[in-house]
């Protein structure tokens, strides 16, 4: 008890009091406090409270774990908690929130973001508006970085910068005669072909004005313009001076829908629709059966997936498991080759070697078959690309467990009359599934969502003429990603509501199979 009392804490492997442990600790809690400041700074810039609230939190309660010499087990816990919460519980949290939202492209801010939005992207130029001489900016890398105006008034001869949030005066650029600026303190000038790669993101913006917006005229000149489309809050809705069409407010919706064709802007708001995402993925004829082909496809890859490696890995694990073959370490060697490769790598290798004009598969064989052109010939390249990949991994799971089993309970079995395959089905079978039946479990959940071995090798095709979103290879998480990240528009809260449908049904096999297996360890003890 001396001992204890004299060292009061052992953190990070290093006693309290040692200098060594001091100036370890300082360093730490130094880190730590910087990448609080460093996440606080913007948080309070946004106003996102809550959020603020959490790293203080978090930060108070490493500096008092820390700086205490008790509780020493905590000190341990903690950051594996702190990690589990920052990448798991926060994620899971956030796609629920999400799934219960229209969040997507064109519906991400507020109200009045949309209406701004609105209001930019229908500038038209008028008679008699202001011209100004452009030149094209980054405040960033040329190829990624934000664009942005610099703007040249030849009347005033005064230069701005321009972005979507509007003019602010700019100081101390360099400008030639004509008005291009060649140089503004930390912003990156584009040359012409830096530009002309950047002009989608060009024409986007819409610099706003007291007057309406200022648009780009090509990449050399600008012009202010007046919005087309205009907000009116007293009626709530957004009136064309073109036709006079008028879309009114639908807070359900997020969105400004037309009174009389009933379409919506294509800008929206971010709102909260509660189980619209869910019910839509049930009711709406256009998803219905989609999602409902794409389930029991998945369903049949996963299954037949572990079976066929479970079973080609077990009867391998059975033949390399005799002691009496020569060579065993060679054969184990060349059966694991293919789960030591990167899988990325082999996707892509076996994605060309199924490929109808040049693979090896029809090379080989004479055959002219379009594997990836039919749905059944591409399910049946995918589910042969993962077995090869897969039994090796389940070759060592089952090889492991059948080295476990006690050499006796098969010779018992032999005295009393059993033939090996008895021996093997009555004894060595039932012991074996009791080790590895958590494993096929995580390999099923695996499979469910293998994401690779569907977008490396046919990335979700075939695809039916009537709906490029659902491919006759995809599988739900795949179908998530398309929803979420397609270029005809992402849909955030949709693929989220999908994601949590198949965090359930993933969750339900697993708890239904864990009972089975702790079923397996009553019957076997």
């Amino acid at each position: 008890m001396a001992t204890v009392e004299s060292s009061p804490s052992r953190s990070w492997g290093l006693t309290a009091d040692s200098t060594r442990g001091l100036v370890g600790k300082i360093l730490m809690l130094s880190v730590v406090a910087a990448i609080a400041v460093a996440l606080a700074i913007p948080l309070a810039a946004r106003q996102d409270w809550v959020w603020l609230g959490l790293i203080v939190v978090i930060t108070l309660v490493i500096f008092v774990v820390y700086l205490q010499p008790w509780h020493i087990p905590i000190k341990y816990l903690l950051p594996g908690t702190i990690f589990l919460i920052a990448f798991q519980v926060i994620p899971v949290v956030a796609t629920f929130a999400t799934s219960f939202t229209n969040f997507g492209d064109a519906h991400r801010g507020s109200k009045q973001d949309a209406v701004v939005a609105i209001q930019s992207s229908s500038v038209q130029q008028v008679p008699g508006s202001a011209q100004y001489v452009l030149t094209i900016a980054t405040s960033g890398d040329p190829t990624t970085g934000d664009v942005v105006f610099l703007l040249f008034d030849p009347a005033t001869k005064t230069i701005q910068q321009g972005t979507d949030d509007g003019l602010t005066p700019l100081e101390g650029a360099t400008v030639t005669a004509a008005g291009k600026v060649t140089a503004a303190g930390d912003l990156t000038i584009l040359n012409t072909g830096q530009a002309a790669a950047r002009s989608p993101d060009i024409q986007a913006i819409s610099v706003p004005t007291d007057k309406g917006a200022i648009k780009a005229s090509g990449l050399s000149r600008a012009f202010e313009g007046q919005a087309v489309n205009t907000y009116d809050a007293a009626c709530d809705c957004v009136t064309s001076t073109e036709t006079g069409e008028v879309w009114k407010a639908d807070e359900a919706r997020g969105s400004f829908v037309s009174t009389t064709t009933g379409d919506a802007l294509a800008q929206g708001w971010l709102v909260n629709v509660g189980l619209n995402n869910f019910t839509r993925t049930f009711t709406d004829p256009s998803l219905t059966g989609p999602v409902l082909g794409i389930t029991l496809w998945n369903f049949g890859f996963a299954i037949a997936t572990v079976l066929l490696t479970f079973f080609a890995g077990l009867l391998v694990a059975v033949t390399l498991n005799s002691p009496r073959l020569k060579a065993l370490r060679f054969y184990r060697v060349l059966i694991v080759l293919p789960y030591a490769m990167p899988s990325f790598a082999m996707l892509l290798v076996w994605r060309d070697m199924f490929n109808s004009d040049f693979g090896l598969i029809n090379s080989i064989t004479g055959a002219h078959i379009n594997w990836y052109g039919e749905v059944w010939t591409a399910r049946f390249a995918i589910l042969l690309i993962q077995f090869w990949l897969g039994y090796p991994y389940m070759f060592l799971v089952c090889l492991g467990a059948l080295q476990s089993i006690p050499q006796d309970m098969t010779e018992a079995a032999a005295v009393d009359g059993a033939r090996p395959y008895q021996a093997f089905r009555a004894v060595v079978f039932p012991l074996l599934l009791v080790a590895v039946a958590p494993l096929l479990i995580a390999s099923f959940a695996f499979n469910f969502n293998n994401f690779n071995v569907v977008q490396f090798t046919t990335a979700g095709a075939p695809f039916p003429p009537d709906n490029p979103k659902a491919g006759g290879t995809d599988i739900l998480v795949s179908y998530v990603y398309r929803l979420a990240f397609a270029e005809g528009g992402a849909q955030y809260g949709f693929a989220a509501a999908v994601s949590v449908l198949i965090f359930l049904i993933v969750a339900t096999v697993s708890i239904i199979g864990f009972r089975r297996t702790a079923a397996l360890e009553e019957i076997n003890r």
